[in-house]
């Protein structure tokens, strides 16, 4: 079991940086692939990043490659995503989630833990 908590989302400007953060409770986050999701206003919940257990593999979705960034520290059981050069259409409320399993996985049904979210919003 794995319990998650989101924090830095927040109102910027389309160009601005936001950091995210996701700190995890319980001994399975070493051993968890950890992925942060967004749900925009009538949009279904997508995958924007994943990232190994270890670190070592992560994932992005098109529409954030070069600009978003995820990382984790095993030490801290914290899960990040730096997001620079935003855009108003990042604008959502963004999930962290965490699957007992060393891979990513790309959809929400893969994934059994989830933090409660946090909003992000990108003015232009």
């Amino acid at each position: 079991q794995v319990q998650l908590v989101e924090s830095g989302g927040g109102l910027v400007q389309a160009g601005d940086s936001l950091r995210l953060s996701c700190a995890a409770r319980g001994r399975a986050f070493s051993s968890s692939a950890m992925g942060w999701f967004r749900q925009a206003p009538g949009k279904e919940r997508e995958i924007v990043a994943g990232i190994t257990s270890r670190g070592g593999g992560t994932y992005y979705v098109d529409s954030v490659k070069g600009r978003f960034t995820i990382s984790r520290d095993n030490v801290k059981n914290t899960v990040y995503l730096q997001m620079n050069s935003l855009k108003p259409e990042d604008t959502a409320v963004y999930y962290c989630a965490g699957r007992p399993s060393t891979i990513v996985g790309v959809t929400a049904s893969e994934y059994p833990y989830w933090g409660q979210g946090t909003q992000v919003t990108v003015s232009s």
